[in-house]
């Protein structure tokens, strides 16, 4: 393997203004199923509310598979005007009680898992991380019209055994953040992560809401104090626009009003599987593609 630390570059000042903190480190990378955007979203909140200073710079371009990613470039009118910048980084920033933690974001890495985990690993070791977050969201058979669930997972099992049912063992393919929190486990490093249950309609819109039930874990896990800012006002609206358009069909309205019996059920009796989860979703799906034909 070519040398870890030969793939990033850091700032020694920023550098020297942790020393002695052990921040938390959380990881909000783009690329991987993200339901409702809560990850991304999360990071833009993150980044809103406070000035983040750039700690660690990757070489993202030997990272980065432009073939299968491309970035955006702008031409106008006889000449390329710009493109989308590529970074991925991890910045400093503080807490509303003036707790240092770190931000990992940017594109999810296309190459070079391993060598990027060795990376990680090193800095996680030589910052002093005293833990390593993550957040996303994941599309389930569940309403909008009641709490986000959470499932929680972590490098420590007996931390989180309050999950709900509706997802237990499952194989699925590899995010780098999974890829990492794995390995992370392996040196007896703390991780952790919190995948918020979005409704599978809303999986390619924005869900605010996820992304307050992910931040309000974040903080009762970590002790960190992030800051709500503006996500209750975004709430409000985002469920105003969402239940405006769904009351505009009766059988949109049916398939909520069956998703939130199963809901229900499931928070009465959690001990019981519910196998209509999936059919339940299928016929919401069915019913999407079928308006998406209906609009062409």
């Amino acid at each position: 393997m070519i040398e870890p630390s030969l793939l990033y570059e850091m700032d020694p000042e920023v550098r020297e203004q942790l020393r002695g903190s052990r921040p938390v480190l959380i990881h909000l990378l783009e690329g991987y199923v993200d339901a409702g955007q809560t990850g991304r979203g999360l990071s833009r909140h993150l980044r809103r509310q406070a000035e983040h200073q750039t700690l660690v710079t990757f070489d993202h371009d030997v990272l980065h598979d432009y073939r299968s990613r491309r970035p955006v470039i702008t031409f106008d009118t006889n000449t390329w005007k710009s493109a989308s910048a590529l970074s991925l980084e991890i910045s400093h920033a503080t807490d509303s009680l003036g707790q240092d933690y770190l931000l990992l974001h940017g594109p999810e890495p296309d190459t070079q898992w391993d060598r990027m985990v060795a990376a990680l690993n090193g800095l996680v070791e030589e910052l002093d991380v005293s833990a390593v977050v993550t957040a996303y969201g994941a599309p389930v058979a569940v309403p909008h019209t009641r709490p986000t669930l959470i499932t929680a997972h972590s490098t420590d099992p007996e931390r989180f055994t309050d999950n709900p049912r509706l997802i237990d063992r499952v194989d699925v393919p590899a995010s780098f953040s999974a890829y990492w929190e794995l390995a992370l486990g392996g040196q007896d490093r703390l991780a952790m992560g919190f995948a918020a249950l979005v409704p599978h309609y809303l999986a390619q819109a924005t869900f605010h809401q996820a992304v307050v039930a992910v931040l309000e874990r974040i903080n009762a896990a970590t002790g960190l104090a992030l800051p709500m800012g503006d996500l209750p006002d975004r709430v409000a609206a985002n469920l105003t626009e969402i239940n405006t358009e769904m009351n505009s069909s009766a059988e949109v309205l049916e398939v909520v009003s069956s998703l939130e019996t199963q809901y229900d059920a499931m928070q009465l009796r959690p001990e019981e599987y519910l196998p209509s989860a999936d059919e339940l979703g299928a016929e919401f799906e069915r019913f999407l593609a079928d308006q998406a034909k209906d609009d062409e």
